[in-house]
């Protein structure tokens, strides 16, 4: 049997259905740059054997996070993942489970889900949280669409510390709504020139803390300044980790907290799944996109689960949704359930101290390069460097002393004009060994430029 078994004539009429003339015209919000002229430069066929070895040696050109020095991060993290949480939920009730469309005959998946929010509210210092999103730009996206419901405003302002995936993935969303969105520039450190943006219009303000530069912010002044104009203030990590150490967005009386789930029991994955952490203030819960699940007891006074308020668009009317979200990352958000509760609150505090102690070596060690300068003025387990040369060209230049040494902060945003800067990140998983190779791998880049 075909792959794709339809006729030419079933082809028309599907398209005599929706009003379009031919295939092309499903395309033309694509631009033409993007869009492929020819077939893709692949066989026409080959048998499963041969696609198998054709992967497996495009996989072997693929260096892995655990193959050499890692110190990448940027918004994905290496972190341990005790084997105990991949098989917990390689069990095949968790595996195969999807949404529970009977949700009360799923009494396990609801009550890993009310266990998930539970933690996530804890984490983040908030009142409720949802059942999961997809990743933590499109969950910074739906608390942006979410605090124009509220506040009944359509206006979004960015600040300069925000991850550019994030802002970018929020402003495709907000722009494709009507939804105005105004960016400060990108800083290190300058969070509170949010403020200066707010106006009449603002539904809310977006911050980072710690931000794309790995700065701490304390977010007070920033929740004042909007409070007093209207607007409400979303707050976005990246890396969850850190709130084992340092205030949670809720200490702040942030009214959205939302990020990425990825550093606890999400391994990476060239790009994925990921689990958006999602929580808000209990008033706003009704907006809250995605679905919350309830505790409660049943006839007999048992404790059971409910699938207390599903309201994405499959579940209700669509004009009546929050959001278009079709599901959770149910497994992801299991994996970071498990992890979660194997460290436990001591456990997680000692992982936030071990990465926070390894960061400072790490970038006590670099700047004692020369011409290398630390930029940011207070971080968790991720820092900006200003090198004395193009970033990029230095990060390529330590693959060849075996060693991922970071991002260039210009491949996420070319426009900055921070080509010398470096995102470095250390984690738990860098030995002093690490550090010490990157320190001569950087010097011997630097001193042979110098040459």
């Amino acid at each position: 049997m075909r792959y794709l078994p339809l006729t030419s004539e079933d082809r028309a009429a599907m398209l005599a259905r929706i009003g379009a003339g031919s295939i092309d015209d499903l395309y033309v919000d694509v631009p033409s740059s993007a869009q492929l002229s020819g077939l893709v430069d692949l066989p026409l066929r080959q048998t499963e054997l041969q696609v198998e070895r054709a992967l497996k040696d495009l996989a072997a050109m693929n260096t892995q996070a655990g193959e050499t020095a890692f110190f990448i991060g940027a918004g994905a993290y290496r972190h341990h993942v005790p084997a105990s949480v991949d098989h917990l939920i390689q069990r095949s009730e968790f595996l195969t489970t999807y949404t529970p469309y009977q949700p009360e005959i799923a009494q396990g998946t609801l009550q890993a889900l009310f266990e998930f929010q539970t933690q996530v509210a804890m984490l983040t210092g908030m009142e409720v949280a949802n059942a999961s999103m997809y990743d933590g730009s499109t969950g910074c996206a739906e608390a942006a669409v979410m605090a124009a419901r509220i506040t009944k405003r359509s206006g979004v302002v960015l600040s300069g510390g925000l991850h550019p995936h994030y802002a970018e993935t929020t402003r495709t969303v907000c722009e494709a709504l009507g939804m105005g969105v105004k960016a400060a520039p990108a800083a290190i450190d300058a969070e509170a020139a949010v403020g200066e943006l707010i106006d009449a219009d603002t539904a809310c303000v977006i911050v980072q803390s710690p931000n794309v530069f790995g700065t701490i912010t304390d977010l007070s002044p920033i929740v004042r300044a909007a409070h007093a104009k209207g607007a409400l203030v979303v707050s976005v990590f990246t890396e969850c980790v850190a709130f084992g150490l340092i205030e949670p967005p809720g200490a702040y009386g942030v009214d959205i907290a939302v990020g990425e789930g990825q550093s606890i029991g999400n391994a990476l994955n060239f790009g994925g799944p990921y689990v958006g952490l999602f929580a808000t203030q209990e008033k706003y819960i009704r907006q809250m996109p995605g679905r919350l699940a309830g505790e409660t007891t049943d006839a007999d006074g048992k404790r059971g689960f409910v699938l207390t308020l599903s309201t994405r668009e499959q579940h209700i009317r669509r004009e009546k949704a929050t959001s278009n979200i079709c599901t959770n990352s149910g497994l992801c958000s299991l994996a970071w359930t498990i992890h979660m509760s194997l460290l436990g609150e001591a456990g997680l505090k000692q992982l936030a101290l071990l990465n926070h102690e390894t960061a400072i070596k790490t970038a006590a060690a670099l700047t004692a390069a020369p011409g290398v300068e630390l930029l940011t003025p207070r971080f968790f387990n991720e820092f900006a460097l200003r090198l004395p040369k193009n970033a990029a060209e230095v990060v390529d230049d330590l693959v060849d002393h075996g060693v991922l040494g970071g991002v260039p902060f210009s491949r996420l945003n070319p426009q900055a004009g921070l080509d010398d800067v470096l995102l470095v990140a250390a984690t738990e998983t860098n030995t002093d060994d690490d550090i010490a190779l990157f320190k001569s791998a950087l010097e011997a880049v630097l001193e042979g430029d110098q040459a």
